[in-house]
């Protein structure tokens, strides 16, 4: 592994939030950095009254539908004050908002299953991921179950990281496949200084990110992939090869998970290097 003076500087070109989990984010020009990742993100999720389980695209044959949602925060998310409602945007342009008293009955009608929409708070809940039937997964053509971190509706970790070089890489290893931020859905994307085309996170790992002045992340590990890049959304078609690619090239890995280890306000064009 490279050592930290020879991982070459970028800068934020990107930054996105996910208000509701599993449903299409917000591109940000500037946010709050917490201890619980971007201000607001994965703040809110719907919980399948059935059973507890969190929805996620995770498991698209039970929730087909969660892509064609757009979540955003009807007003600004402000540190130490209370998450604000949001408003979610059906497929055919119709908007309700979290506040609204028949919100669940709404979304339970479009989703054909009964949920509720829940702010992320203590205790943990689970949910269940489909493992497509390709080689290089844990899994194969099976349903599993998975703990949320305690208090959160993240899979993983609390900030998911990830460059253009590897954007650029897989496309150069699959042309016909469209390798979009979006598919990934990450928090801060960097470009680096350089054209370099390759899995440059990777050697991040066990470094510490420094964005702008403030924001330090410290690089946990590497962010394995599902069957959720994989998946139709807006104008993207569904594309195994998607997936399929990450694991013949890089271990299912696109991207990385990081820690926060000193918050604070970053916003896009902040420089960012490895320390």
């Amino acid at each position: 592994m490279p050592n930290a003076a020879q991982i070459e500087p970028g800068s934020v070109v990107s930054l996105w939030r996910y208000p509701v989990k599993s449903m299409m984010g917000e591109e940000l020009n500037a946010t709050e950095v917490t201890e619980r990742g971007l201000l607001g993100d994965r703040a809110y999720a719907l919980v399948d009254s059935s059973d507890g389980k969190v929805a996620t695209a995770k498991n698209p044959r039970k929730w087909p539908r969660l892509f064609d949602f757009r979540a955003t925060f009807i007003e600004p998310a402000r540190a130490a004050a209370k998450i604000p409602p949001v408003r979610i945007a059906f497929p055919d342009g119709t908007t309700v908002t979290s506040d609204q008293s028949d919100l669940n009955q709404i979304l339970s009608k479009a989703l054909n299953r009964e949920v509720a929409l829940r702010a992320a708070q203590g205790g943990a809940v689970n949910a269940e991921e489909y493992w497509p039937d390709m080689d290089g997964l844990d899994h194969r053509d099976t349903v599993t179950d998975f703990t949320l971190p305690e208090g959160t509706f993240f899979d993983c970790a609390m900030v998911h990281v990830l460059t253009t070089a590897t954007l650029d890489r897989l496309r150069e290893l699959y042309p016909q496949g469209r390798f979009e931020v979006r598919r990934f859905r990450p928090n801060i994307v960097v470009q680096l200084a350089s054209d370099e085309k390759g899995f440059a996170e990777n050697a991040w790992i066990g470094h510490t990110l420094a964005i702008g002045t403030a924001v330090r992340l410290n690089i946990t590990g590497p962010c394995g992939r599902c069957v959720m890049t994989t998946l139709a959304q807006g104008d993207l078609s569904r594309d195994p090869g998607i997936l399929r690619t990450a694991a013949q090239h890089n271990q299912v890995n696109v991207g990385v998970y990081a820690a926060v280890a000193r918050g604070g306000s970053i916003r896009r064009g902040d420089p960012a290097r490895i320390e």
